[in-house]
């Protein structure tokens, strides 16, 4: 026994030194103050002096405080060889439990060391980044005053711009006018030398205009012998310089065409007056599906007296079929380029038709060929219209103008300008000379076609605007843009009456039916949108495969027809049976 005792209390001490095996050797470098960091001196004030001093004490603080917690660490550290001999203390006397105690302390302590040393780390790579981003903006702020600097010079390089153009305009005017006065000068000399009438030669410039002779229909002859006999009494008359002056325009182009004025009466309002029942849900229903192109349909027009419908295609061809079986009747060739717009003469014996190789061609459907090629655009036409007298054409341009085209003298009377982006699409208001313009710039236009003068802009959209479209009255504006949102406009107060959100896939065409009641909107989400004014009722309509790119309303509001990317057109009548393709 006491041997055993002796061997238990016999202990042995020996020196041992303690090297610091800490695993976090991470060296904590100072951040100076660059003075990149600061701003030049013009852009330097004393609020932002004052923010880069503190910015500099709050390193300097967090330096230090790194300095105290190096130092506290040696100081703590030191003592580890007491830790190790109690461990060893307490394995000997098997206390198991106490050493997990201790043990566990021990790693606490370490991890928290750790972490509070990875939080100061962090800290400082926070305060580095703060600084990055703080010189990030000024960098911009500079950047941003250096852009501004130049925006002065670029607006006056724009007034310049458009006065240069407006001056080249009115230079083609006045050498046109002095082109004209000499021709009718050398006119008057030879008319007063000889006493004869004799006709005076067109000299066209700046448009190129090619038609096919002997095809003139009988109004445009009754026109022309109207004018030409007009032009044989003026000349038999005494000779009068004032008189011949003012005479002076006409006699250089005596083919152009009158416009007629704006007190005629618009025979559709009778039909826009009608009672038509209003619509219920679902009440268009899908009857049938034409398969007519092989690429996408653009663009729709139907016949002012039969039922007969014209289609526009990518594939630079436009056809005209019977419905509802979708006979075709004739192939139009000659484009080359994708169809974009077309629309009928109010007698329904004519076509014209926008492309994207920058013509306006007319074509005769009796005759089954073009008969005037309308050449002047500089960029892709986006649309066309026909004035109701039938003797007028516009266009509509990617080259930001629209034109207003005499179809008699073969002509371009106006060139439109004004948007600072493509015009996309262009009506007449019918029987009248005010002309409707949408545009990439995101407004509408009105327009004097006898003049060529802007008289208003309507503004509101917050996107490019595709269509618009009068109703029959002429005194609402249906319009929609590339966000599908639609508005109605009241002409009167020149503010929408009523805005719309059919997106957010673009809204590619809008049309009003003939009472003005119902408005169809034709969607790039493959979908039509029928919304009923009087309830506010919105309903969709699903058939085409794709895009749907054109829609109009038949004259009797029966039947609903749209043409998208697919190559078809559907047609939608009221309590229709199940659709077959064709």
């Amino acid at each position: 026994m006491e041997e055993a005792a002796g061997s238990e209390a016999s202990f042995c001490l020996q020196k041992l030194t303690i090297m610091d095996d800490s695993k976090d050797d991470y060296q904590y470098e100072e951040i100076p103050a660059d003075d990149e960091f600061s701003l030049q001196d013009d852009d330097e004030d004393l609020s932002k002096a004052l923010q880069t001093i503190q910015e500099q004490a709050e390193d300097a603080q967090i330096l230090a405080l790194q300095s105290v917690l190096t130092s506290e660490k040696s100081v703590s550290e030191i003592p580890e060889a007491m830790d190790d001999f109690f461990c060893n203390f307490l394995v000997r006397l098997g206390m198991s439990r106490t050493l997990d105690c201790f043990q566990t302390e021990c790693k606490a302590k370490e991890a928290f060391l750790k972490m509070q040393k990875e939080c100061d780390f962090h800290r400082m790579h926070h305060k580095r980044v703060v600084q990055e981003k703080n010189k990030l903006i000024c960098d911009i702020k500079r950047l941003k005053a250096h852009y501004a600097s130049y925006e002065p010079v670029l607006k006056e390089l724009t007034e310049k711009y458009q006065t240069t153009l407006r001056q080249k305009m009115l230079t083609s005017l006045e050498r046109d006018r002095a082109v004209g006065q000499v021709t009718g000068l050398q006119a008057t000399l030879q008319n007063l030398e000889s006493g004869c009438a004799i006709q005076i030669p067109v000299t066209k410039a700046g448009h190129d205009c090619r038609r096919k002779k002997g095809l003139e229909g009988p109004t445009q002859k009754a026109l022309q012998e109207v004018k030409q006999q007009k032009i044989l009494d003026a000349e038999s008359s005494s000779y009068d310089p004032v008189k011949d002056a003012e005479k002076e325009i006409g006699k250089r182009y005596p083919k152009d065409s009158e416009f007629p004025v704006d007190t005629q009466v618009n025979p559709y309002l009778v039909h826009a007056t009608e009672y038509i029942q209003p619509l219920k849900s679902g009440e268009y229903k899908l009857s049938n599906i034409l398969k007519v192109h092989d690429l996408a349909v653009n663009c729709l027009a139907l016949h002012p007296r039969k039922d007969i419908v014209v289609t526009g295609s990518n594939d630079h061809l436009w056809k005209m079929w019977a419905l509802p079986d979708g006979n075709v009747i004739m192939t139009g060739e000659g484009h080359t380029d994708w169809l974009s717009g077309c629309c009928f003469h109010p007698s329904g014996s004519q076509l014209v038709t926008s492309s994207g190789d920058t013509t306006v061609r007319i074509w005769d459907c009796l005759k089954l060929g073009c008969i005037l090629t309308l050449e002047g655009h500089a960029h892709p036409v986006w649309d066309c219209s026909w004035h109701s007298c039938g003797d007028f054409v516009a266009s509509a341009s990617m080259d930001n103008t629209s034109k207003i085209w005499d179809v008699n003298s073969e002509r371009c009377r106006y060139t439109m300008c004004g948007h600072k982006d493509s015009v996309n699409s262009i009506e007449f208001l019918p029987f009248s000379s005010t002309v409707l313009t949408s545009s990439a710039d995101k407004t509408l236009s009105l327009w004097d076609a006898r003049t060529g003068l802007r008289v208003y802009t309507f503004y509101g959209h917050l996107h490019s605007c595709n269509h618009a479209m009068f109703n029959m009255k002429g005194d609402t504006i249906a319009s929609c843009d590339s966000s599908g949102m639609m508005k109605l406009w009241d002409i009167r107060k020149s503010v929408p009456i009523l805005s719309v959100d059919a997106g957010p896939h673009p809204a590619n065409q809008v049309v009003f039916d003939h009472s003005g009641r119902i408005v169809a909107l034709a969607s790039s989400d493959g979908s039509l949108k029928v919304l009923q004014l009087e309830s506010g009722l919105l309903s969709s309509l699903r058939g085409h495969g794709g895009e749907v790119h054109s829609v109009i309303f038949d004259p009797r509001d029966e039947q609903l027809i749209s043409g998208g990317a697919d190559g078809t057109v559907c047609l939608w009548t009221r309590g229709a049976a199940a659709p077959c393709l064709t």
